[in-house]
């Protein structure tokens, strides 16, 4: 139970450090709730609800992910490098693409 105690509160901090330093998580946060309340207006089916909120779930977790890669690179060190930079435009297209998936399951849903 105690190792699960401070992995709640590792976690805890860890959403509250990327929402106040992190300009786009909270954009995405805000984005997923979103389409988390569009979720709930929308859906039919607990089926549709959860396809439809799941993107959102994904780019908050891509997010996290991406603004945790950009803080150990730059903990390393802030002199440019080119794996550096490789680094963080990997974690950036992989942002891209979740946002792209967003936008598809969304646009998909209105379409169909």
């Amino acid at each position: 139970m105690k190792r699960i105690l401070k992995a709640w509160l590792y976690s805890k901090d860890g959403l509250r450090a990327a929402f106040k330093d992190e300009p786009a998580f909270r954009q995405v946060l805000y984005l997923a709730l979103g389409g988390l309340v569009g979720a709930f207006l929308c859906a039919h089916s607990f089926v549709q609800f959860v396809l439809l909120v799941l993107p959102g779930v994904l780019c908050v977790v891509v997010e996290l992910l991406n603004s945790a890669l950009e803080n150990a690179v730059d903990f390393t060190s802030t002199q440019e490098h080119p794996l550096a930079k490789k680094a963080k435009d990997m974690g950036s297209a992989a942002q891209l693409i979740a946002l792209v998936f967003f936008a598809l399951v969304w646009g998909a849903y209105f379409v169909f």
